[in-house]
């Protein structure tokens, strides 16, 4: 009767445990596989284009300047008017020479425009111009050492210069769609540019009004590095099958660990019985 209870729990301690290794192994592969067709499948098939913009910037031919000068308040009043060129103008930026510090520029337009001065600035921080711009008929700064000029935007939306992406059926669609997001319409073409110095000043100061039009240039099917992106996939997959690798085999060689110590225990016993 002790015999039989032995070997009763002889091969329960000995029965095998689930293959977890194996299964492991097929889930990632089929994981795997289903990752490739994935980036596969958004290369070949993308509804997705990119365009890009072709900018031409162009300085601006201004008049004569008109001067009149304020006895009363000894100051001079500089202004100049020009007219643009309004086929999908984006850009708008007056600078000057020879200005005075504490003198202040002006630029107005009827139709407004947009502006900040952290506008065109590279040092910057957590500057939107969507959110932070003003548009109005008329915008003004002092003349300091790091101000000299106005830099302005017909509308702050990104897509209109530059790179932009957009969904389509067609390569055709495509280009028509983008066309359309870069034919902006800006109606007013007259623009006035004010300078107040103080003193009586005989010499004009020099200024300078430049402007951008967008062109639509290349238009093409977003295309993705199948290899780089099936790389960058793969480590992903790798390394979350580590963090579940790792404590699960620690707990299955732990297991079968014990597994063979009660073996050698069962295995002395049952030998001991034998030799009784």
């Amino acid at each position: 009767m002790k015999g039989r209870l032995l070997r009763k729990n002889m091969r329960k301690a000995l029965a095998q445990n689930p293959n977890l290794l194996r299964t492991l192994i097929g889930m990632g592969l089929t994981l795997i596989f289903l990752l490739a067709y994935a980036v596969y499948g958004a290369t070949i098939d993308t509804k997705v284009y990119m365009y890009e913009s072709d900018s031409t910037e162009t300085q601006v031919a201004l008049d004569s300047p008109n001067r009149y000068y304020d006895s009363d308040a000894n100051r001079t009043f500089w202004t100049w008017d020009a007219n643009l060129n309004v086929v999908n103008l984006t850009w708008v930026n007056l600078s000057g020479e020879m200005l005075s510090i504490g003198s202040t520029i002006s630029i107005s337009n009827a139709e407004g425009l947009y502006s900040h001065p952290d506008l065109g600035d590279p040092e910057a921080e957590e500057f939107s111009c969507s959110d932070s711009c003003l548009k109005l008929e008329e915008h003004t700064i002092n003349i300091t050492k790091k101000l000299d000029g106005i830099v302005s935007l017909t509308d702050p939306d990104p897509a209109l210069r530059g790179k932009g992406s957009i969904f389509a059926d067609s390569l055709g669609e495509a280009k028509e769609e983008s066309s359309r997001i870069l034919s902006t319409e800006f109606e007013s073409t007259s623009i006035r540019i004010t300078v107040i110095e103080d003193g009586n000043r005989e010499v004009s100061p020099s200024i300078i009004l430049t402007q951008v039009n967008e062109e639509l240039g290349e238009v093409k099917q977003f295309e993705i590095d199948a290899a780089t992106e099936f790389v960058w996939a793969l480590a992903a997959v790798i390394g979350c099958f580590g963090m579940v690798l790792v404590p699960s085999f620690t707990i299955y060689f732990a297991a079968q660990a014990k597994q063979k110590k009660l073996e050698l225990k069962l295995e002395a016993a049952q030998n001991s019985l034998e030799e009784e």
